[in-house]
């Protein structure tokens, strides 16, 4: 083991120490940093999925008629929690008006029928 790795390895368990005000366990430790790498991966997939979704938006910025897809993109980019309530929003609003026209529908039917017998 390099010495230098050592003292950081030390260090880094002397911090530990001092925020949680005690010397923490290997388990402890261990389950510490395996919830560090998990958050490091997360944050890593996002940076990744924004890089595509970037992409993805410039690729429709450059065809006309998906310049609507990247005006969608470009919201969910900017604003993605705002996008996401949005959508969440908006597709409840769809089923709620499709619901309602095809009731409609069916007793608009139901009087023509009604008229002709």
């Amino acid at each position: 083991m390099d010495p230098s790795s050592s003292t950081d390895k030390l260090e880094r368990e002397f911090k530990q120490a001092q925020q949680f005000g005690r010397w923490l366990s290997d388990e402890e430790r261990l389950a510490l940093e395996e919830e560090e790498t998990k958050a490091l991966r997360v944050i890593e997939q996002q940076r990744q999925r924004r890089v595509r979704l970037i992409v993805l938006t410039g690729v429709c910025v450059l065809i006309p008629p998906l310049w609507g897809l990247a005006a969608g993109l470009s919201f969910y980019l900017l604003f993605p929690e705002t996008a996401k309530r949005v959508a969440l929003i908006a597709g409840g609003g769809l089923i709620l008006l499709s619901v309602l026209s095809a009731l409609t529908m069916g007793l608009i039917i139901m009087s023509i029928i009604y008229l002709l017998f």
